[in-house]
């Protein structure tokens, strides 16, 4: 029992450390589920909106594999974002730009959430 208790003590600290190194990126489905809530999309959106990131993330994939030059990866970045946006209503896009707004800051305070770094 103790060495059961064990093993599985070891396996939640090795999955707890590969997470605190930054995990994985989040898979097109897994994005567009978390739009489908923020921004309520319909379905037809929603698989829409899943094609255009599975290309994307094909296209960067295919890009970091070949040892490309990653400054290539903004304009790709912004032509599916222009894809998304026409997808989406009014309303949504509003929200969506909000989102993608505070993401970016977010980023440029330290990348990826939790608490900005002090004002000096």
């Amino acid at each position: 029992m103790k060495k059961i208790m064990l093993i599985c003590m070891f396996l939640i600290g090795i999955s707890a450390v590969s997470r605190a190194q930054g995990g994985q990126r989040m898979s097109a489905a897994d994005r567009v589920k978390q739009m489908k809530t923020d921004l309520k999309l319909t379905d037809d959106q929603a698989a829409k909106i899943t094609a255009v990131y599975e290309a994307q993330t094909k296209s960067m994939d295919s890009l970091r594999n070949a040892g490309g030059d990653r400054s290539a990866m903004r304009p790709m970045m912004q032509a599916s974002n222009d894809k998304i946006k026409a997808i989406l209503t009014a309303d949504q896009q509003a929200a969506w730009q909000k989102m993608m707004d505070e993401r970016r800051a977010r980023m440029q305070n330290g990348g990826g959430g939790g608490t900005p770094p002090p004002n000096k």
